[in-house]
Parts: C-alpha cells; structure tokens; sequence
C-alpha cells in the first residue's frame, strides 16, 4: 500500500488509541484498518522476529527482502500468539474480540490459522485437512484426499489425481502454490499452475504442460485443422 494510505492508517489509529478507555461497538472501524492483503483491526507480533506487521504476507515480503539469505524466512502463522488492536492499541492474546475496546479485530476469525479479516464477502472458510483458510464458499469447494488439496466442485471425479499436487512451486513464476492467495488451475494432466499463469501461456500460444508437456486444453480442433490442410495440400500436388 502507498506511503499516503500508511499515513492515514497510522493517524487514525493514533486518533483511536487517544481515547482507548471508551468501550466500542464491535464493528467499529470496519473497513478503516489494516493493509493491501487484508481489512482487519488488529496487527500480529511475529514470534520469529519479535516484530509487528499487518499480516504474514507484509512479514514475508519484509522478511524475505533481507540482504543476508540467511536471515530470510516465512512467518507460521499457527505460532502467532500476540496481536495489536488496531483501535485501542492493546497488546493481547489472539482473540477476536479486542480484550480492552470490544471491537472485533476481525469480523472473520479463526482461530487455528490466527487468521482476521473484515471482509467477509471472500467466504472464508477453514478447511481441516489442508490445516489452513481457504475462500470461495464451504459448499464450494472439496477436498481431494489423494491430491491433498481444495478443488471446485466442479472438478469432483472430474480430474486426474496427483500425491500432493499443490504443495509445489508454480511452474510458471514458482510461487508456492499451497498457500498461495492467487487462484489456481488444475489440468487436464493434474499439474497444478496459477490460473493467471495459465491465461498468459494460452494467451503467447503455449499449450503443453511446463511439467508433464501433456496438452492443457483440448487441441482437436487444431489437429482437425492440420488434417484439412495436409488433405488440401495433397489435392493440389
């Protein structure tokens, strides 16, 4: 996020904390906090590092912009114990309601993940066997066993199984792609690919899988179209 929309978080948290005794409605400063990955009300202390940030994604990407290589690491986010609320700035223990203020630090709260976010309109969901939150809608979505992974139901008996086909660098740009927030794409093969990754292939013509070299999509057309032209060819010889 921009430097002026940290500025204008930071004050009106400043403006917040200034009369932190008073008690709050629960969805006080809704949508006003947090960063460019999440709208929530609090910031979590990195039990790696000792530091606060927003969330685990503004940890990474600063932890992982060290100039020692050795220094470099990710944030689990099941060891986070500490937030900051946001409104009052008291530091706490993980919970969803602020323990001096009362707002909700989040209106989507889990637990298991120390996960917070305002907006619920992602559907958040936890899902058991993958261990982290997933969006999209519960009733959305399955959890293949074989696989490892949450697909759409749309893929249910409908894809080729691969042993934990996501827990794998995208072949494309190498973004992990377990945890990754940027949709995914299974294909036909089973390879897993982000789904913006997988446009940018078809989009410079390039229809093998980057894994396997199985085709992506269905090129029957195209062999049909070859066949007409190898046929032509052959009337005019």
């Amino acid at each position: 996020m921009g430097g002026s929309a940290s500025l204008q978080s930071d004050s009106m948290e400043a403006a917040a904390a200034a009369d932190s005794s008073i008690p709050r409605d629960k969805d006080f400063g809704k949508f006003q906090f947090g960063c460019e990955h999440y709208k929530r009300r609090c910031k979590i202390r990195a039990p790696c590092c000792n530091l606060i940030f927003s969330c685990r994604h503004c940890h990474n990407d600063s932890a992982n912009s060290l100039p020692d290589p050795k220094e470099r690491h990710d944030l689990v986010r099941q060891n986070v114990k500490q937030v900051v609320c946001s409104i009052c700035q008291t530091e706490q223990e993980v919970a969803k309601v602020c323990s001096n203020c009362g707002v909700n630090m989040g209106e989507y709260f889990c637990d298991i993940c120390k996960f917070f976010d305002d907006d619920i309109s992602k559907e958040q969901f936890h899902c058991d066997d993958c261990g982290i939150c997933r969006v999209g809608g519960r009733d959305k979505f399955f959890h293949c066993q074989n696989c490892g992974a949450c697909y759409g139901m749309g893929l249910r008996d409908k894809h080729s199984c691969i042993e934990n086909s996501t827990k794998n660098s995208c072949p494309v740009c190498y973004e992990y792609l377990f945890d990754s927030v940027k949709a995914a794409h299974v294909m036909k093969c089973g390879h897993t690919m982000h789904m913006d990754c997988f446009e940018q292939m078809i989009n410079e013509n390039q229809y093998r899988c980057p894994i396997c070299a199985k085709s992506m999509v269905d090129m029957s057309p195209s062999w049909h179209l070859l066949d007409f032209e190898v046929r032509i060819k052959f009337l005019i010889w």
